[in-house]
């Protein structure tokens, strides 16, 4: 009988639940507010206690109320595969403004059910357009001129009758808006509704508004900017890019407890006034006189007999739909770490760190007291403030108190690039007598969630990782920014292109990608050009490594997050740039024609130019190949066969016809730069001894630099790849550790606390490069970031298993300065860690692997035995399989759960410093 118990005992262990579900999230968002997808999709992550968990079937139950699983709305049933990530609804037409419920199961490899993950719910904004009952409203024109810099007040009194059971308040502008219902802000957000499109589609903003309202008389009110939609854009002094008149839309909608709706609307019964906002603009700043604000203006009560009426107007606007992106907020929060007196005599605050943002005044000041704050980025060798890079962009917050005791103001509508602001006007602050915690910084981007972290034994190194993550908050602020501080801070293609799989490392990128995707496609040519920014103010294009952007861009964001329906959306205009170059020119194999930025800020450009010596017909033709080969493997994924072989033998053409024109019988790349090399190889243009060849060209090319680079914009991304995966590891990481100009490291060394535009925007002397275009907040070369985690920790995936369900984990070990490197990226199935470290005559590397996937592991040895797993033998520890080995390499699979590898054979360990 005893027997029977332990036998059962040990069936019901092995048997035993090992999965529970966590991290749930309903369009790449936990529990969204207002979304318009009809068929949105679910992703949950998954916890286990023990090694190789995989999922291998799920149920998913929705429902309209909490506790409503009873009789669910959709319920998949037992559905037997493996996919936890981007699962469509598939279920009844979802309803306009209702908030469902879900909830999911999963059954392990066991063939056991999990527990049921705990509720969680998202909810719908208006599905269809004729739900809209508000009208765009506006001041008057006759009675308000609409070039009047003053930022319009609109307000609405109404009555609330019954108890309210919940409230929604849907809004957007032509503009920049913020909402106030009975005296309180409405919501976190800022610079709503964000920049698209706008002739192709307008956000709006979904907020829960039920705790601020009451039954009885309410108010709302809201104030109005320019914003990108009316605003000065682009460094031509240009306005009004979209329309000429800022106005409103907005709509709420009350539900009471006895099931009855209210509804009010933007219509002309709303006010119209100005207030103590003067100015507003994106480059210049705001002017905010806070005597002149209307006290109570937006609560009940509020004498409004002298505002004007609202009309009704019709802005050029495309579409409405729910917001896409996340939105912008404070996401952080930073107190000056010094006040400087200046050589010339200025009070200065320094924030010991270059960010985009605002700073919060709390001031307790006497009544007509007027101070300027003026942003910058850097002080000049003097120590002196410096603001010739802005341009023509003031950078400024002018505030006049109202006397009244802690005052609080932060810019509505405007953002500010600095490290530094110069005070004037501040009563004492000649003597030095400012208080600091009254100037507090608030930091401002797309509140997308960190996903990635890098560290190193290097501590230069981890500056440069710092830099390269504010670098990306600091532009990624609605749209991916060149830079945040000058008359420009544009979407220019180029530049996301190039960080694209960086930004997708450092943090949750994926929505924000899908919404400027939307725009990159609203704003294509008809012939399929792409402009050079988006969204397209500048009315230019099309440039190559700029327009590929089309192309690389939805293709990286499909492999980090298994994107499908995305890549669906963007395949026409994927194949629609790709058509666009064939006809360039008289050979369409060939980009031989046309404008191009070429490899743009390359150090071996002709003195007086801003492009680098890579041919610019050598390029362009590429980024052809390289584009239409990721059309063909996108056409592959989406089930488009005839699309598949047509773009198959289009880049096989391209590769042809580029190997003709740039490479000679003898396998010599006509161009000897590191750019060109780095592109053929990086892109596959050459093979076997050509490409043997061309990496000894290259290797030679950086070495003969005494480990510099000369590489400019397009180069940059692909050099230390060109380099590590044809055998020159040790040459790719001298070229990072390199500390002299021009280097990573260099303006690291120089203080940088982001990365620069130029790699020497602060010559060896102390001087600048010119004023005209010298950005110290532009994130291009911050694409090494890529390779960091790619090569040096080695957190890579299986491209044909994406958003990491198959990782590959190949650490290159190497460099006499690095001793330990880790990295950890939070991806669409969970935790991916890799941490390697050199000591004692040994190296050891531990790794993560999240629940429902694999790894392949590559270690730099050449005996299994010589390799232990947690203090085991491998081949007697568990969960490992022995795939293959390799000269002086073996690759084994593992599945979930944290792995801890040491090579022990010391005289290996030792050599691994020189493995590549």
């Amino acid at each position: 009988m005893k027997a029977i118990t332990i036998a059962r005992k040990a069936r019901e262990e092995l048997n035993a639940v090992t999965l529970t579900v966590k991290g749930l999230t309903c369009e790449y968002r936990k529990q969204p507010l207002g979304i318009d997808t009809v068929h949105p999709r679910f992703s949950w992550k998954l916890e286990s206690t023990e090694r190789g968990a995989l999922q291998t079937g799920y149920r998913l139950q929705v429902t309209t109320t909490q506790d409503g699983f009873e009789k669910p709305l959709w319920d998949t049933g037992q559905i037997t595969n493996g996919d936890s990530i981007q699962i469509p609804y598939e279920g009844p037409a979802l309803r306009s403004r209702t908030r469902y419920y879900y909830r999911i199961q999963v059954w392990d490899n066991n063939g056991q059910p999990s527990p049921w993950s705990e509720t969680d719910w998202w909810e719908t904004a208006l599905l269809f357009a004729d739900e809209w009952q508000a009208e765009w409203i506006s001041a008057d024109p006759l009675l308000h001129d609409p070039d009047d810099e003053a930022s319009p007040l609109l307000r609405k009194e109404f009555e609330v009758v019954g108890e309210i059971a919940s409230a929604r308040l849907y809004a957007t502008a032509a503009g920049v808006y913020e909402i106030h219902l009975n005296g309180r802000r409405v919501g976190e957000d800022l610079m709503t509704p964000g920049w698209t499109s706008y002739s192709d589609r307008l956000q709006y903003q979904t907020y829960d508004v039920t705790e601020e309202l009451r039954q009885g008389a309410n108010a709302l009110g809201a104030s109005l900017g320019s914003g990108w939609y009316k605003g000065e854009l682009v460094w031509e002094n240009s306005k009004n890019h979209y329309g000429n008149v800022r106005a409103l839309l907005l709509q709420l909608h009350i539900i009471r407890t006895d099931g009855s709706e209210q509804f009010i609307t933007s219509n002309p019964s709303w006010k119209v006034s100005t207030g103590a906002l003067l100015a507003s603009e994106i480059y210049h700043g705001e002017v905010y006189d806070a005597r002149l604000e209307p006290r109570g203006w937006h609560k009940p009560g509020f004498d409004d007999s002298a505002w004007s009426s609202a009309v009704e107007i019709v802005p050029g606007v495309g579409k409405l739909v729910a917001q896409e992106n996340l939105p912008v907020r404070v996401t952080e929060r930073i107190s000056p770490v010094s006040l400087i007196q200046t050589p010339n005599g200025e009070t200065v605050l320094d924030y010991g760190q270059n960010l985009v943002g605002r700073i919060r005044l709390q001031l307790d000041l006497p009544a007509g007291t007027t101070i300027t704050l003026y942003h910058a980025e850097i002080l000049d060798r003097d120590g002196n403030f410096y603001t010739g890079n802005l341009r023509s962009a003031k950078q400024m917050l002018t505030y006049t108190s109202a006397g009244n005791a802690k005052e609080s103001y932060a810019a509505a509508f405007s953002f500010y690039g600095f490290r530094y602001v110069k005070l004037e006007g501040y009563p004492g602050q000649e003597l030095g007598e400012v208080s600091l915690e009254g100037f507090v910084a608030e930091v401002m981007h797309t509140d997308m969630p960190e996903t990635g972290r890098f560290e190193c034994s290097s501590g230069l190194i981890n500056q440069l990782f710092s830099n390269i993550q504010w670098g990306q908050r600091g532009n990624f602020l609605d749209v991916p920014t060149d830079c945040p501080q000058r008359n420009e801070r544009l979407g220019w293609t180029g530049d996301a292109q190039v960080f694209v799989r960086t930004a997708a490392f450092n943090y949750d990128v994926g929505l924000f990608f899908a919404k400027w995707l939307r725009d990159l496609r609203a704003d294509q040519q008809p012939d399929g050009g792409v402009p050079f920014i988006i969204p397209d103010v500048l009315h230019q294009h099309s440039s190559s490594a700029w327009g590929d952007a089309a192309v690389i861009c939805p293709w990286t964001i499909y492999q980090c997050y298994g994107d499908k329906r995305m890549l669906e959306e963007q395949f026409d205009s994927m194949k629609a740039w790709v058509e666009y170059i064939r006809r360039q020119g008289e050979d369409e194999y060939l980009w031989n024609t046309g404008f191009h930025f070429g490899d743009w800020l390359g150090l071996d450009a002709k003195e007086g130019s801003y492009v680098g010596a890579t041919p610019s017909d050598l390029i362009a033709t590429a980024f052809y190949a390289y584009s239409a080969s990721l059309v063909r493997d996108a056409a592959v994924v989406l089930g488009k066969a005839t699309e598949a072989k047509r773009y198959a033998e289009l880049a096989e053409r391209v590769r042809a016809a580029f190997s003709r024109e740039f490479i000679t019988p003898g396998g010599r790349l006509a161009a000897p730069t590191q750019t060109a090399h780095a592109l053929v190889l990086a892109f596959g243009l050459v093979e076997g001894s050509a490409r043997e060849r061309t990496a000894k060209e290259l290797n030679k090319l950086v070495t003969n630099q005494e480990f510099h680079l000369t590489t400019g914009f397009v180069g940059t991304p692909y050099l230390c790849f060109a380099l590590s995966d044809n055998g020159y590891h040790e040459t790719a990481l001298k070229l990072l550790l390199q500390e002299s100009y021009p280097s990573w490291l260099y303006s690291v060394n120089k203080g940088a606390t982001t990365i620069w535009e130029h790699w020497d925007g602060v010559k060896p002397d102390g001087t600048f490069w010119s004023d005209d275009m010298n950005s110290y907040n532009h994130y291009a070369y911050g694409a090494i970031g890529e390779w960091m985690y790619r090569r040096v920790a080695g957190i890579d995936m299986d491209e044909s298993q994406p958003a990491y369900r198959a990782i590959r984990i190949e650490p290159l070990f190497g460099g006499e300065k690095l001793t330990y490197a880790k990295a950890e990226l939070d991806s669409p199935y969970g935790l991916i860690r890799s941490e390697w470290r050199r000591e004692s005559g040994k190296l050891g590397l531990e790794i993560e692997v999240p629940v429902n996937t694999t790894a392949t592991v590559r270690l730099p040895v050449a005996d299994a035995g010589s390799i232990l797993e947690s203090g085991l033998p491998i081949g007697e520890a568990g969960g490992i399989e022995l795939m293959e080995s390799e000269e002086g390499f073996i690759s084994v699979r593992v599945g979930s759960g944290c792995y801890s590898f040491v090579l022990k054979d010391e005289a290996l360990a030792a050599e691994v410093q020189s493995v590549s």
